[in-house]
């Protein structure tokens, strides 16, 4: 758009100047005064330079503006950025991260991320039972991803809430089963798999750590039994498919 109005001026510009030149022509002939004739000359020979160079002088200019116009956007840009930093730097300034080793008095230990005195990130809990906690912390209590190692061989992966296992996660026995699924509470409810030992295991719903609603118990035989549990308890009629 700006342009096309320079553009427009610059021709307005001409059309005015070879009007002029017109003009100065008439009035070159009908004077007898050398000395105005000559001045009027060197007008006319001025203006008609002018005139040739529009197209050149409009690129000049026009290029003159292109430059200026990139030496303001790149100083706007630098300024946004200068703020931005500043802003980054302020938050960094309030926020202390620091690897620290702490022991408690009840002979536990964590090692791991601090923020502001509290344990903040990526952190390993050693407790004085013998179990252990590596994985997210948030304000001093597990969220986020973790693993906790019980001192009986059992472990769970998966995810923490409010120090204690929320969402999804998979549960290993000492004895060889295993749990994968949901937890709400820090018990399993919700949809998963318990893998027994035995090479059976079973798919569907749970409540209060155990089975209840729909489920499917695949035996290590290729059988497949289908029914409804309550408190981990069989009840109603259940469909058995035989492998053979």
């Amino acid at each position: 758009m700006d342009n096309a109005i320079n553009n427009i001026i610059y021709a307005n510009s001409n059309n005015l100047m070879l009007e002029v030149v017109n003009k100065l022509n008439n009035l070159m002939q009908n004077t007898s005064d050398n000395i105005i004739i000559s001045r009027i000359k060197d007008i006319i020979n001025i203006m008609n330079i002018i005139i040739n160079n529009t197209e050149q002088i409009r690129k000049d200019i026009e290029k003159l503006n292109n430059n200026m116009n990139e030496k303001f956007n790149n100083l706007e840009t630098r300024i946004i950025n200068n703020k931005i930093n500043n802003n980054i730097q302020k938050n960094n300034d309030n926020i202390q991260i620091n690897f620290s080793i702490q022991t408690y008095i009840d002979g536990s230990r964590y090692e791991g991320c601090i923020q502001n005195g509290k344990r903040e990130g990526k952190g390993i809990f050693y407790y004085n039972n013998g179990n252990i906690y590596e994985g997210d912390w948030k304000n001093n209590i597990k969220e986020g991803k973790g693993i906790y190692y019980c001192n009986n061989g059992d472990r769970y992966e998966g995810d923490w809430k409010n120090d204690i296992k929320e969402g999804k996660g998979i549960y290993y026995y000492n004895n060889g089963n295993r749990y994968e699924g949901d937890w709400k509470n820090d018990i399993k409810e919700g949809k998963g798999i318990f893998y027994c030992n035995n090479g059976n295991r079973y798919e569907g719903d749970f409540k209060n750590n155990n089975k209840e609603g729909k489920g499917i118990i695949y035996y290590n035989n290729g059988d497949r039994e289908m029914g409804n549990y309550l408190n981990g308890e069989k009840i109603g009629k259940h469909v058995t498919l035989h492998a053979n």
